[in-house]
């Protein structure tokens, strides 16, 4: 039973994160081809997805669901959580893949394990131990990479694309400190499915309102259903599975077959260029993700 479930771990993490990939591609082709708006597209990704996690969570996980709405201090938490954390995060993202790539910007993505650890460092005033900074060191030469194609006379990819990866990457980073207590308290899908709904409203008091929808076939709505349902809400319910069977030093090195998959569906499907320099910049981020996990505590 015990390798029956390391096995379903291994599958279900490592099939939300090729879940989340081919969403980020699904971004890349519905605003090349389509016309459609990054601001738009998290907005309803994000609604569609918060409401999908509370009907679906709100049967097995009620008490939760309701409790965390009458706590105040935990719901101010929530609120900001949903603004600062997850609105700014899946809006960077898309952001980054409009003005770049789905595999380029994923990868950007990635470096909130770096991030994250620096934070860390900062906060508990510790340097970084060896091996910390060997990951550091590692990250940044990829973002060199990504940045300038190993040509420091130019630049390989455009400004808004690189700022707005960067953003995702801290913006990612605050969504994994800021919610940690009340994901302890009132379990992750409540959180998150709250957190998603939050934010997409947000977008739309902020964004939403001023602006027409855009023209839909069914080619576009079908893009738009794949990352709501398939690269949020499926994607989100299948790495937590894995989660749970495996654990998550496990589970975030399998994690990162994401952005991975996203530049191989990008190349597949939308033609996106990958050279050799971005498989090593792509080497550098990732390698760092393994460095910083193994033999790190919960």
């Amino acid at each position: 039973m015990e390798k029956a479930h390391k096995i379903r771990g291994v599958v279900c993490t490592m099939a939300g994160a090729v879940c989340w990939g081919f969403s980020g591609t699904c971004g890349q082709y519905l605003f090349t081809y389509k016309g459609i708006e990054p601001g738009w597209l998290t907005m309803v990704r994000m609604i569609t997805a918060g409401f999908i996690l509370i009907i679906f969570g709100m049967p097995k996980y009620g008490p939760q669901f309701l409790g965390i709405l009458k706590n105040k201090s935990d719901l101010k938490t929530l609120i900001i959580f949903s603004a600062a954390g997850l609105m700014t995060c899946q809006y960077a993202y898309l952001a980054a893949v409009a003005n770049s790539n789905a595999g380029t910007a994923t990868v950007l993505q990635y470096l909130e394990p770096v991030l994250v650890m620096l934070f860390v460092c900062l906060r508990v005033r510790k340097a970084p131990s060896g091996k910390e900074t060997a990951a550091v060191i590692l990250a940044l030469a990829g973002v060199f990479l990504i940045a300038t194609g190993g040509n420091i006379k130019t630049l390989a990819i455009s400004g808004k694309g690189l700022f707005w990866g960067l953003a995702a990457a801290a913006a990612a980073s605050a969504c994994s400190i800021m919610p940690v207590g009340i994901i302890r308290k009132w379990g992750s899908t409540a959180v998150t499915g709250y957190g998603m709904l939050f934010g997409g409203v947000f977008l739309l008091i902020l964004t939403g309102w001023r602006s027409e929808a855009p023209a839909l076939d069914a080619e576009a709505l079908a893009g738009i259903a794949v990352i709501s349902v398939v690269g949020t809400a499926l994607a989100f319910t299948l790495f937590l599975r894995g989660l749970s069977d495996i654990g998550p030093v496990k589970g975030t090195i399998i994690g990162s077959v994401e952005p991975v998959s996203a530049a191989l569906f990008s190349l597949a499907w939308l033609g996106t260029p990958f050279t050799l320099t971005d498989a090593a910049a792509f080497a550098c981020i990732l390698s760092a993700v393994p460095i910083l996990t193994w033999g790190a505590k919960s």
